[in-house]
């Protein structure tokens, strides 16, 4: 059974190894895999540590996590060894419970798995845009869930 609960500081080398393993899925696809940079090189490790966290545990183990900054949902990934059981859902609405009304995250183009989920959680996106991962091109979409 797995269940949700406020970050710890326990749990950041889990998070971190979570982030990693998932990454490389994140920019099948969309991105250059050479733009991947494991999250404690990463310049954006200062907002995922400021962010409102939650993680999933499957008995003690963290298989998965979400992050969120006022109204953005700005970190959501699950081990690749817990993929499609539901646990990344789970964690998108108890992101949308802490975010409340009129929340927004970036995916890449490519990650149709996230797209798909967002938009099953009505998410519509609102733009798409030119970007980059590291020094590498991509394109982005800003998907927005309205109240």
């Amino acid at each position: 059974m797995i269940k949700i609960r406020p970050y710890e500081d326990k749990d950041w080398k889990q998070i971190c190894a979570i982030h990693d393993a998932g990454r490389p899925d994140e920019l099948r696809g969309s991105c250059d895999p050479r733009a991947f940079v494991p999250i404690e090189e990463d310049s954006e490790v200062e907002d995922l540590k400021a962010n409102q966290k939650f993680v999933a545990l499957d008995e003690d183990r963290v298989v998965g996590f979400v992050g969120v900054d006022d109204k953005y949902l700005a970190w959501l990934y699950v081990d690749p060894a817990y993929y499609h059981r539901g646990i990344g859902r789970l964690l998108l609405k108890k992101g949308l419970e802490a975010i409340g009304s009129d929340a927004w995250t970036i995916v890449l183009d490519g990650n149709k798995n996230a797209i798909r989920l967002y938009e099953s959680e009505g998410f519509v996106e609102a733009r798409r845009f030119e970007s980059d991962n590291a020094g590498y091109p991509c394109t982005c979409l800003r998907l927005e869930k309205k109240s």
